[in-house]
């Protein structure tokens, strides 16, 4: 029998909508990446958007830089499925330009833009529009007179730069609104994130950002993000790595899925291997997971070396194998010995019992 899964409490946030995608209150923790391409190059960008939307993406973000950007940003909200959200950096008229191309969400900072009057423009575009706005604070970028105040970036100054950035939009009317405060450093992106979260109840953005390569990246954002999700804080992720995006969404849904807070795919459980092992554990793992990367139907499969913690994996997963000797090994469904299996072509036996299981799956 599966074993029952303990439930993470999330902190009560506000829910907003970006297109078709809820995020906070009692949504799904949605899972985003950002294009690497230029956008002015649509058809790349384009094609990039829909491979993240096939990999499991939830929203995706693009880079709005210049007026050329923005003008390609209409063509490919049109050509694609999924809520896009624009990054706009200092320029107020480029996140007008991508309100009205039809963006879900612009990811900006409202004390970079400038002037008020020219927030107020911003503020208008978004409500006439239906476009939400992610108040995107980050340690390498707070404004000159927190650093002024505080002499560095610590947990306080990221906290102090979003209250003011909420009090601009909400003195303006506009509570659409979700927030990071992000750094690429753990400690100060987790004490500003639970901070934050004591003092206002909008939905929260969380990464760690510029976290590095695919190996370290994913180690660092995962001890952040973990330990965040872990007490109920975040509403929506991205997994920030010098890498093609959908590693990000790979590694950004592994991460919610260890907290049971994400379903989605197949979860091998499997041990590091020893002298124990009745058959080569890591290339049949490795193997399992090339090939049934397709699948998004959520289904837990034990891949165990011999019988010391085997039968006990087994039983609570949807297919299981056990090393045994004399090049036997058992096979488990969903959690109960079924029957027997050789050596002899294991990996394709396993992915076929894995699939014919899935079909099963409602």
């Amino acid at each position: 029998m599966l074993r029952p899964h303990q439930k993470i409490k999330r902190r009560n946030s506000k829910k907003i909508s970006l297109g078709k995608v809820e995020v906070g209150g009692n949504s799904l923790i949605s899972v985003q990446s950002m294009t690497n391409t230029l956008t002015t190059d649509t058809k790349k960008t384009i094609n990039q958007i829909k491979s993240l939307e096939l990999a499991g993406a939830d929203l995706v973000r693009v880079s709005v830089p210049d007026k050329e950007s923005t003008s390609s940003l209409k063509k490919i909200i049109k050509e694609t499925k999924i809520p896009i959200i624009a990054d706009i950096h200092f320029h107020y008229k480029r996140a007008i330009e991508a309100a009205i191309a039809g963006a879900s969400c612009l990811r900006l900072n409202p004390g970079n833009i400038g002037k008020i009057d020219k927030i107020k423009e911003i503020i208008m575009a978004a409500k006439d529009n239906n476009c939400a706005i992610r108040i995107g604070v980050n340690a390498g970028s707070l404004e000159r007179e927190i650093l002024e105040k505080y002499g560095e970036p610590v947990p306080d100054a990221l906290v102090e730069s979003a209250l003011n950035n909420i009090k601009i939009l909400e003195d303006n009317d506009f509570f659409n609104i979700k927030v990071s405060v992000k750094a690429s450093d753990v400690f100060l992106t987790v004490e500003a994130y639970k901070k934050l979260a004591k003092l206002t109840d909008y939905p929260f953005h969380l990464g760690i950002t510029e976290a590095g390569s695919k190996f370290s990246g994913s180690i660092k954002s995962s001890i952040g993000l973990g330990f965040l999700l872990y007490e109920g804080i975040g509403d929506t992720i991205r997994v920030s790595l010098s890498d093609d995006p959908i590693e990000e969404v790979k590694v950004g849904y592994e991460i919610l899925k260890s907290l049971h807070l994400r379903k989605r795919g197949v979860t091998i459980v499997s041990c590091p291997s020893c002298a124990r092992q009745q058959f080569d554990v890591i290339e049949t793992v490795k193997r399992l997971e090339k090939r049934l990367e397709y699948i998004t139907k959520p289904i837990t499969v034990s891949i165990i070396g011999c019988v010391v913690n085997g039968p006990g994996e087994a039983t609570s997963t949807n297919i299981g194998i056990t090393g045994g000797g004399n090049n036997t090994h058992m096979i488990y469904v969903d959690g109960k010995k079924n029957h027997r299996i050789s050596n002899e072509n294991l990996e394709e036996y396993l992915a076929k019992l894995i699939e014919e299981k899935v079909e099963k799956i409602n």
